[in-house]
């Protein structure tokens, strides 16, 4: 194994709250022997207070036929991963993502269309759930390619890039390559939150950066990448409005939090979801809420 691949184990490994155990079980027993890895993520990662806090993990499932059956769920899941779906168990809420060991795979590395999975895996993460020794590996072998992904995308961008500031540009890009609500320095603050593990992986995983465009072309995939996955987030919203019961309120909370805005959805908006989640956008761009 190595040095990349190690750290990244070794930070797959660190223990959770026990409830985020016991939680990442029952989202895999909903997919029965589909279910291969459960990997928790997100800014609830850094929090010692889960109450009341939305828990982000991703499902990694051998395939979306043995997940759900030849359904309609499979075929959204194969356009357009990953699905997304509500959970609740002990007083905690959580949504998880689908994604199969191939699709996670790709998703983490340059083959990748969009940064909505490498950029969060470049960041810290738990494989709190594998169903077997071979899942763990190819889970700790996808995670690892994520981080020498944002900084392929991201050392052209820079003319004298240090150690922590191709992390903060890397995150900032893709931060601008999604509808976010966080506020604009949100990248930083990632950073920030420990350096020196942003520090220990940068190094390890320079040895695995492959440099495939010029500064311009890269410039221009950002821009290319920036514009598409405003997109790609409005039509994951879209279809999460038919596997996320509650989704809008979710949004909202969510924006609310990161924003300090004060959101209120309307009777009507509950009623059809993608409508007023799509009458909301204008606004929250207007006021900065969302960028």
């Amino acid at each position: 194994m190595d040095d990349l691949a190690a750290l990244v184990a070794e930070e797959l490994a660190l223990p959770v709250d026990p409830r985020v155990t016991a939680m990442a079980a029952a989202i895999a027993a909903q997919h029965g022997a589909a279910s291969r890895a459960v990997l928790f993520y997100g800014s609830c990662l850094r929090e010692a207070e889960l109450d009341g806090l939305m828990l982000d993990f991703y499902l990694i499932v051998s395939d979306y036929d043995a997940a759900y059956g030849k359904s309609w769920l499979a075929r959204a899941n194969r356009l357009l991963p990953p699905n997304v779906f509500p959970f609740q168990q002990g007083g905690l809420a959580a949504k998880f993502a689908v994604l199969s060991e191939a699709d996670f795979a790709r998703m983490c590395s340059l083959e990748a269309t969009d940064v909505s999975v490498w950029a969060r895996f470049a960041q810290p993460s738990r494989l709190v759930w594998a169903s077997d020794q071979l899942a763990r590996q190819r889970a700790v072998q996808a995670v690892a390619s994520a981080a020498p992904t944002l900084l392929g995308h991201t050392l052209p961008m820079l003319q004298e890039p240090d150690a922590l500031a191709v992390w903060q540009t890397g995150f900032a890009l893709t931060y601008r390559a999604e509808l976010r609500a966080e506020r604009g320095g949100r990248g930083a603050s990632i950073v920030d939150s420990d350096p020196a593990r942003y520090e220990r992986f940068g190094v390890a995983a320079r040895a695995h950066v492959q440099l495939l465009m010029s500064p311009e072309a890269t410039r221009r995939w950002w821009r290319r990448t920036q514009r598409r996955g405003k997109l790609l987030t409005l039509a994951r919203l879209a279809k999460a409005s038919a596997t996320f019961a509650g989704g809008i309120d979710y949004l909202a909370w969510k924006i609310n939090r990161h924003a300090g805005t004060a959101i209120a959805i309307k009777p009507w908006q509950r009623r059809w979801p993608i409508l007023g989640a799509i009458s909301l956008l204008p606004r929250l761009v207007a006021r900065g809420a969302v960028r």
